[in-house]
């Protein structure tokens, strides 16, 4: 049974179970919901949630061991050169995969039938030639082990998912029959409610952190494997970025973090100045009826795939940077460089921070505002003495948004900066940042155990270490000024 089809039965014996417990507290109340300790409604909300949490967490357990019991039952058919190393086992994986869900659409057109499907004297050339008009794509032209591990594959996925809708439903059913045998007139059902939903709120907020832990960690292992292959000094201090995955790499970090940087200080140099005063200008000058018109306007730019902004750095910006500024000063005759991704990014990030700034300044007390006029200031000086120092926490954070977008940015950067990865004080030359780098190292037929495509890994990590290091240092700065103003 598919997942999807499961969830929405568990929904409709949550919705029963919320319908029959508040039958059930009336009926052992005699229908009198004031001898209730709680509200029928309490009563349905506990049924409902005994019958459809624990199968849920069920399911959820569920998904995630099943795929590790396939992989352990079916690799047993695969010859050890196919499973030598952990990225010969998910390349094979891919192709058993493949090939099975393959083998269940031929067998649902009718094109093939099961007797075909498990014949042991079947041929893996042939079936491959079968599967192709079904819109199979096949590496390779399957061995008889992956034809084998195939079958093996599909058989269990099947049995798996009968014995897992049949093991949730059971616990659903099971704890709606328990919920009502339950129901009684001094039940707590409010509190056990209240406790459920607690729980769930726990654990809604842990995802978060747990995402972090498992990205931190899948980072940090394949991080580890590269400074295996190639030294780590060489990688942080190295001054050249040259990968070749025929040998002799050069995978130098320094010209892909200056890179970075150098987009991100022009970006920034362009979006905080225009968002920042945007900002002021909405909150402090403008009229409401003008307000509600261009607060709306500077937002539509947020709304633009990033893609569109890469286009217009392609066509209009780099051309017209080029024109009139690097070929008439000699610095140069490309349309990428640093100077036209920043500006674009820049752009990109002015609704980001004048929403924010906005909102922030918005939100600093009018009493601040009047005792300051009160005393003799003028309304600019009681925005730079008065507001802006009280409302710096969250322009602070403002900014950080948008140096953490401008550093993780990429598609404007391959069509607005190029791809050269070099060391240049020239903001009219090409130049790449380290998440150009990932995507490229990552794109094509790479080998998981080379350096050239590990290095990727250990860029992610960098560049998860640098952000880090932009919130401590932002999270410094908000403290020791809020300490001046309290």
């Amino acid at each position: 049974m598919p997942v999807h089809i499961l969830c929405l039965i568990l929904l409709a014996i949550g919705l029963a179970g919320y319908f029959l417990g508040r039958r059930r507290a009336l009926q052992v109340a005699g229908g009198n919901a004031k001898l209730l300790h709680s509200l029928p409604a309490y009563h349905g909300w506990h049924v409902a949630l005994m019958a459809t949490v624990p199968a849920l967490l069920l399911l959820a357990l569920w998904l995630i061991v099943q795929p590790i019991y396939l992989e352990n039952r079916v690799t047993g058919h695969l010859p050890p050169e196919m499973a030598a190393t952990p990225a010969d086992v998910s390349l094979a994986m891919s192709d058993i995969r493949r090939l099975a869900a393959g083998l269940e659409t031929a067998v649902d057109a009718g094109v093939l039938t099961e007797e075909e499907v498990r014949d042991p004297a079947a041929d893996p050339a042939a079936l491959a030639a079968t599967l192709k008009p079904l819109g199979v794509a096949l590496g390779t032209t399957p061995t008889p082990q992956v034809l084998a591990a195939a079958r093996e594959y599909r058989t269990t996925a099947a049995r798996l998912s009968v014995a897992r809708a049949a093991a949730v439903l059971a616990v659903a059913l099971i704890g709606l029959i328990a919920a009502l045998r339950m129901a009684r007139v001094d039940l707590w059902a409010r509190n056990r409610v209240e406790r459920a939903v607690l729980g769930l709120l726990i654990l809604a907020s842990s995802v978060a952190i747990l995402t972090t832990i498992g990205i931190v960690w899948s980072m940090l292992s394949e991080s580890l494997r590269f400074f295996q292959h190639y030294p780590m000094a060489d990688f942080f201090f190295g001054l050249t970025w040259s990968p070749n995955f025929k040998g002799g790499s050069e995978l130098g970090f320094l010209p892909l973090l200056w890179g970075t940087m150098y987009i991100t200080v022009i970006a920034l140099a362009v979006a905080v100045p225009l968002g920042l005063y945007a900002a002021i200008y909405l909150a402090e000058y403008a009229d409401p009826r003008l307000r509600a018109w261009i607060k709306p306007m500077i937002e539509v730019i947020a709304g633009i795939p990033t893609v569109v902004y890469g286009l217009f750095a392609l066509i209009t910006v780099g051309p017209f940077l080029r024109d009139y500024f690097a070929q008439p000063l000699g610095l140069g005759n490309s349309g990428s460089s640093v100077l036209n991704a920043g500006i674009v990014i820049g752009i990109l990030n002015v609704p980001f921070i004048s929403s924010l700034a906005d909102d922030i300044i918005n939100a600093v007390p009018q009493s601040l505002r009047d005792g300051s006029l009160g005393l003799g200031a003028t309304r600019s000086e009681t925005i730079r003495k008065v507001v802006l120092p009280a409302a710096l926490p969250g322009i602070m954070g403002a900014v950080l948004m948008a140096a953490s977008r401008a550093i993780g940015e990429t598609m404007i950067v391959v069509m607005g900066a190029g791809a050269a990865a070099k060391l240049s004080l020239n903001p009219l030359e090409a130049m790449t940042t380290m998440t150009v780098k990932i995507v490229g190292q990552l794109t094509g037929d790479t080998d998981f155990a080379a350096p050239e495509t590990l290095v990727a890994f250990a860029l992610g990590m960098t560049l998860f270490a640098i952000t880090l290091a932009l919130n401590v240092l932002a999270v410094w700065i908000v403290r020791k000024y809020r300490e001046q103003y309290e």
